[in-house]
């Protein structure tokens, strides 16, 4: 015997199902950015406040997404220099949160407008100013792909990445990040690369780790995430 979604799925319309899950996403975003802007530490949320907000967003997991939170906001908090984030989301309303509180500014490369745009609106009606979105192509640098940042306006002082674009079938996945961005990152730098539990991606962070003559580490239990840092010698 069929379960009630399923039956649901045979009477309801696609069109209204699509609508009754965007209007129960929307009252799960509201009710989880009104509990974290409530918290007197926005990059320590409660389990609870990490639900609304995964759940609000459109993901469907949040076991699978509070560990590389808890990191990502929990550098954020800590760091001294300025962030960048390639790939918006989520991630680009609360990173953006913590650092205003923070005095710091982060810089988020998305090369889909829809998806920047979304960010925007969020960042916007929750007054939050301390993101600069930059929408940039992809381009290809021969061996690989990678966003075309404004490289002349990016500040040098970057000391937290969190990487979790551009999408994972982008010639050379992810690794651009490294050859294009590494002036730009201070000794230090912490970069969190998101989905290491893809090969693809356990393979860019060693080639990172190699190139930049330091090691890596394999975080999170279920959405996992490398974690290396730019040497200090570097």
């Amino acid at each position: 015997m069929g379960t009630v979604r399923d039956f649901a799925r045979l009477v309801v319309p696609k069109r209204a199902r699509r609508f009754v899950r965007a209007q129960f996403e929307a009252v799960l975003l509201r009710r989880g950015m009104s509990r974290l802007l409530a918290l007197p530490d926005p990059s320590d949320p409660p389990p609870r406040v990490i639900r609304d907000l995964v759940g609000g967003w459109g993901n469907r997991s949040m076991s699978a997404w509070e560990d590389f939170i808890r990191a990502f906001l929990g550098y954020a908090r800590e760091t001294d220099g300025s962030i960048l984030e390639c790939g918006s989301g989520l991630s680009t309303v609360l990173l953006g949160l913590v650092a205003e509180r923070a005095g710091k500014k982060v810089y988020s490369l998305e090369h889909d407008p829809v998806w920047a745009d979304r960010a925007r609106r969020v960042l916007r009606r929750y007054r939050i100013a301390g993101v600069e979105i930059l929408v940039s192509d992809l381009r290809s640098y021969g061996a690989y792909s990678w966003y075309d940042p404004p490289l002349d306006i990016l500040p040098k002082d970057f000391s937290l990445v969190v990487c979790d674009g551009p999408p994972w079938d982008t010639p050379g996945g992810r690794y651009g990040l490294l050859p294009v961005m590494r002036s730009h990152l201070k000794p230090g730098c912490i970069i969190l690369l998101d989905d290491a539990n893809r090969a693809g991606e356990r393979e860019i962070a060693e080639r990172w780790a190699r190139e930049l003559a330091t090691s890596f580490a394999i975080e999170g239990s279920n959405k996992m995430f490398a974690r290396l840092s730019v040497p200090k010698s570097s």
